[in-house]
């Protein structure tokens, strides 16, 4: 009887060390993969950032990944993130490509790890006389966010394509946020035309009197992606596990917006302080599309590289994304760039 009694302790002893072990091995396994208990997430203004504030409104990162601390920073511009990130402050940051690969260009160590919004763009003006940029004069004002963003590397390529002067508006520029922009151009004074983005653009079409003069798509010849995000490679390295739970959730914030607008319009009006039909018109609006493929980087790293904005020659898609990602860069091996 003891013999069995010793033998039955034994076996439970064996299978108490057993789990213990595999509860610690699952642990280990946890702590290896997910490294960062806390990801801290950089966007800017408009409503091409409308899948990271479902992500927030919903917060599908936190139930994707349960324990999981989110910190969401808006950011006026890309200097910022990209200062945020050197610092070790942010994780991922969003923007538009050229500025990208401006700080890529001054030694910025940053890939793009997906794309986030195709949106239209467009240069709106006040004036009755101004029907296209040749009608713009010296004294006219052009209000965009700042020099070396997608709005000024889209103007300057308009220039070179019309005038063979990229550069030629450059002296006419004004630095403006967009509310600030949309509010001069309303005003009807100290701008002349102001280089919009969503929703501004949308607000902005819809004023008697105010008119585009050129859009981004006929400025770049193409459709292109307005925003990405990108991160230090350090990030996906050192972190694979948070990577891929951020861009799953990612890819689900999108698919919403892409097939059910309407649910996306009701999570975000409150967001937007817009009313829930006026958001909805604004998401389907012609044009707005929001996907993580990236399409027109070769296309903005060539144009920027020959008239001098940027000085490497390491400019090579593959040098520029990262690779073994669920997006795909869309144009760049058919020569459509």
């Amino acid at each position: 009887m003891l013999k069995k009694f010793l033998l039955l302790l034994f076996v439970l002893l064996i299978l108490l060390t057993f789990t213990a072990c595999q509860a610690n091995h699952q642990s280990s396994q946890q702590q290896v993969g997910l490294k960062k208990r806390k990801l801290v997430i950089a966007e800017q203004y408009g409503l091409a950032y409308a899948p990271i504030q479902l992500i927030k409104v919903k917060k599908m990162l936190e139930n994707a990944e349960p324990g999981l601390e989110i910190e969401w920073k808006q950011l006026s511009n890309t200097a910022a993130i990209r200062e945020a990130m050197l610092a070790g402050r942010v994780d991922i940051g969003f923007m538009a490509i050229p500025p990208f690969l401006i700080a890529r260009d001054k030694g910025m160590d940053w890939q793009i790890i997906t794309g986030l919004a195709h949106c239209p763009l467009a240069l709106m003006s006040n004036q009755s006389a101004v029907n296209s940029l040749a009608d713009l004069k010296p004294e006219n004002r052009i209000a965009l966010p700042q020099p070396g963003s997608i709005q000024h590397i889209l103007l300057t390529m308009a220039a070179q394509k019309e005038f063979g002067q990229a550069d030629l508006f450059d002296n006419q520029l004004l630095t403006m946020s967009h509310p600030d922009a949309m509010n001069a151009l309303l005003a009807g004074h100290e701008v002349t035309a102001h280089f919009s983005s969503p929703p501004y653009l949308f607000k902005e079409s819809k004023i008697e009197g105010i008119k585009s003069i050129l859009t981004g798509q006929a400025a770049f010849g193409g459709d292109f992606t307005f925003i990405v995000g990108v991160s230090k490679s350090n990030f996906y390295q050192e972190n694979p596990q948070l990577y891929q739970v951020f861009m799953q959730t990612l890819q689900k914030a999108v698919a919403e917006l892409s097939h059910n607008p309407a649910q996306a319009a009701k999570n975000l009006a409150a967001v937007y302080d817009l009313n829930q039909q006026e958001l909805l018109t604004y998401l389907t609006w012609p044009g707005m599309k929001y996907s993580q493929d990236v399409q027109g980087l070769k296309r903005f790293a060539d144009f920027m590289t020959f008239q001098g904005y940027l000085t490497s020659n390491n400019f090579k898609v593959g040098n520029l994304v990262k690779t073994n990602s669920i997006f795909k860069i869309i144009g760049e091996t058919e020569g459509n760039d």
